[in-house]
Formats: C-alpha cells, sequence, structure tokens
C-alpha cells in the first residue's frame, strides 16, 4: 500500500497546482489528497495567513499541529477518520466555522474551547445521548448546527420531537439541520 501523503507534500502539491505560495494564501484546500493524508503535521505552521483550511477527505484520526494558524475562521475535517474533538485549544478563541461532519465522533468533549464559534456542521457522526448534546450549549456564539445522522438526531426525528428537543438544550439556536428555528413567545402573564 502506498506511503500516506504527509502536509508538507501535499502543500507543495497546492501551490504547484495554484502557483502561488501556501504561506501567503487566505484558503488553502488539502482535501482528498492520493494517497490520503493521516496526520495533521507540524508543516501546518506554515499556513500562516490562512483564514480556510480544508482537510476533508483523508484518513485523519487526530486533530492537532493548529498552533501555529492564527488567522484559521473555517476549518473543514469532514470526511476522516476523526474520533474525539481534542486538540482545537490552539484554534479555540479564533474559529467561526467547524466542518466535520463524516467522522466517527461519540463525545463532544473539548467542544467548549471554541469561544467564537458559530457554525457547526457535523452530521453523521456517532453522537448518541444528550449528555453530549448539552456541550453545545456552552458555546457563546453558536448560532447554526447541523446535526443530522448522529444517533441521537435519528431517534428524536424518528419520533417527531427532535427540532423542540434541540432547541430547548442549545436555546441560542437560529438554525438546525438547515431549518430556522421559530421561537414560540410565551404570552404575557403565564
Amino acid at each position: 500500500m502506498a506511503k500516506a501523503t504527509t502536509i508538507k507534500e501535499a502543500i507543495t502539491r497546492w501551490e504547484e497546482k495554484k502557483g502561488q505560495k501556501a504561506a501567503e494564501a487566505q484558503e488553502v484546500a488539502l482535501y482528498a489528497q492520493f494517497p490520503p493524508i493521516e496526520k495533521m503535521d507540524a508543516s501546518l505552521a506554515a499556513l500562516v495567513n490562512c483564514e480556510k483550511l480544508s482537510l476533508s477527505t483523508n484518513c485523519i484520526e487526530k486533530i492537532s499541529n493548529l498552533n501555529g494558524l492564527k488567522n484559521l475562521k473555517i476549518l473543514s475535517l469532514g470526511r476522516n477518520n476523526i474520533k474525539n474533538l481534542n486538540g482545537l485549544e490552539a484554534v479555540g478563541d479564533l474559529l467561526q466555522e467547524l466542518w466535520i461532519s463524516y467522522n466517527q465522533i461519540e463525545k463532544l468533549k473539548g467542544i467548549n474551547v471554541m469561544k467564537k464559534l458559530k457554525v457547526l456542521y457535523m452530521s453523521n457522526n456517532l453522537v448518541k445521548d444528550w449528555a453530549e448534546f448539552v456541550r453545545l450549549a456552552e458555546l457563546p456564539s453558536l448560532v447554526e448546527l447541523v446535526f443530522v445522522g448522529n444517533p441521537l438526531e435519528e431517534k428524536y426525528s424518528a419520533e417527531g420531537t427532535w427540532t423542540d428537543e434541540a432547541s430547548k438544550r442549545v436555546p441560542k439556536l437560529k438554525k438546525l439541520d438547515g431549518n430556522t428555528i421559530i421561537k414560540q413567545e410565551s404570552e404575557e402573564g403565564e
């Protein structure tokens, strides 16, 4: 089997294709490498101006080496083999969008470091209980969530109660699974 593509090799390919230095770019797409990237290594530190980084559709198992990305606002890690959210601390005060659908995440431990996260796409993961879901309420800026395809969502959607239950637990949400959440105002005197 072919050796995994390193971040350094993927950056070199990207630079050759784009005719641009990755260190100067605001948007860098290293998705769907062949052979796939397996590790987020220290070469990511070269992306000093990067605001949007895509590493989706690879075989990454662990989020790491984000500390050099001082301008990162959008991180796309969908379609990898990520099992947890550890490693986001370095971009916790920066990241506004995290796209992490189609991974193997069961627990949302570590999500609380995301102080500016507005948008979280984490459909088709393995979250199955409310105890994990309510960790999202700790995110002060979260307004949009895509959670479809998680066992928790599937169970409550089948019962017809998903949107009500989810929006009760994360009251700041304005959009859930692509649908605008309409809050019912309580009547005077209740």
